[in-house]
């Protein structure tokens, strides 16, 4: 029976192969949506908040179903749930083409919150948290570098099919695309790790059960979702901030696209600062990292460099938090739950991000400007950042289950 090895040889063909299908599944699955609101607004005449309320439903679908994901995953590897979850994106997609009502525009995103669930970052990170030990970090970020680039690519490439052949059939070239650059690697490339199920399974059920029991756990959790909430509210509110403080709308939309330009530095630099700076304290600055920033921007004034100073810095913490999120529980906790515990604290994540758009405008619409939001904003990274030094704290012990368990 063909054997494979942790950390080098077909190790990498996975980080390859999750490189390619995570770019293609967040440039249509995910990015792809802001660019379908228009046209559909036109054509229907649905308002903006009743399709925009599909995409917060997938949302809580995928996050719902990401505890359970994670077992699945754990149980009996990559290969047969991500490619169900890319095949049934396929269709979800054809049946998106042929919409005419709104209800049956719910239905198509219920269905793509759970495709989202399969194989978006999360499954990605279980299989690489499996698949590496020694050299997790540098997989991980490997990934999400190529990955970060799914918006830069898609967005114009959406925008242009549908210029070119309109919503319904640029969602059939989509599809197409989608098929082939994913259902495909999924099924053929991706392979279980290198651990026999039958070591796996007991492995992985008494060390979830382990890990939620700890402090370590839930102090993680709660650090990972109040960033969530900070993240996901600036990305929303940040451009009409700018706005209403005199800043022209090219400069407002350029900085605002930086933030996410920005993460790619900040995850280049988490493996070498990983070597130089020890785990806990690296975990708990780059959360304080993000929420200082935002110090910066309320003082920037109209100075355009406060601004870009501001989004260099936050930009770069959002990045290396996504490191830290998909490394540090499989660090803490081993890698044979990683599925079931990191599904698990999914689940909070997606729920701040699915409320913090709505939360933020709502604060917005009652005070009347930015400024205590941000300040509020301020006052959740201190918290994350407290909530990840506990986190460290009380894993200095760490469980003896889950390193008995790693590979």
């Amino acid at each position: 029976m063909l054997r494979f090895e942790r950390d080098r040889g077909y190790a990498w063909v996975i980080v390859a192969t999750l490189a390619l299908t995570e770019t293609v599944s967040w440039g249509i699955l995910y990015y792809g949506f802001a660019v379908f609101l228009v046209p559909m607004e036109r054509e229907f005449g649905w308002s903006r908040a009743s399709l925009t309320g599909a995409f917060s439903l997938a949302l809580l679908v995928s996050g719902i179903a990401a505890p359970l994901v994670g077992r699945l995953l754990d149980r009996i590897g990559p290969r047969l749930p991500m490619t169900f979850g890319s095949f049934a994106a396929t269709l979800l997609l054809l049946a998106w083409s042929r919409v005419t009502h709104l209800p049956a525009f719910y239905a198509v995103w219920a269905g793509l919150g759970l495709a989202m669930a399969l194989v978006l970052y999360e499954p990605a990170f279980t299989t690489l948290a499996k698949w590496f030990a020694q050299r997790r970090r540098q997989a991980i970020t490997a990934l999400t570098l190529v990955g970060g680039l799914a918006s830069v690519i898609f967005t114009p490439l959406n925008s242009w099919l549908i210029e070119r052949f309109g919503w319904r059939s640029a969602l059939v070239i989509l599809a197409a695309a989608l098929a082939t650059t994913t259902v495909l690697p999924h099924a053929l490339l991706l392979r279980p790790p290198p651990t026999e199920p039958a070591q796996r399974a007991p492995a992985a059920a008494g060390e979830a059960r382990a890990a939620l029991r700890t402090l370590t756990f839930w102090s993680l959790t709660t650090a990972l979702t109040l960033a969530a909430l900070v993240t996901v509210t600036v990305n929303v509110h940040l451009l009409p901030y700018l706005l209403g403080h005199g800043y022209s709308p090219a400069f407002a939309a350029t900085v605002t696209g930086l933030v996410g330009l920005m993460q790619i530095p900040g995850r280049v630099l988490v493996a070498p600062l990983g070597r130089w700076v020890p785990d806990p304290i690296l975990t708990t600055a780059v959360f304080l990292a993000q929420g200082s920033a935002l110090l910066v921007l309320l003082f920037a004034g109209q100075q355009q460099a406060g601004v870009l100073a501001f989004v260099t810095l936050f930009g770069m913490a959002n990045g290396m938090i996504t490191i830290v999120r998909a490394a540090r529980p499989a660090e803490l906790f081993g890698s044979a739950a990683y599925g079931a515990i990191a599904g698990t604290m999914t689940v909070p994540v997606t729920l701040a991000r699915a409320a913090a758009p709505l939360g933020a405008g709502a604060l917005y619409t009652l005070l009347g400007r930015y400024e205590p939001v941000w300040w509020g904003l301020l006052a959740l990274g201190a918290l994350s950042a407290g909530a990840a030094a506990v986190a460290e704290a009380k894993a200095r012990h760490p469980l003896r289950l889950a390193r008995s368990t790693e590979p």
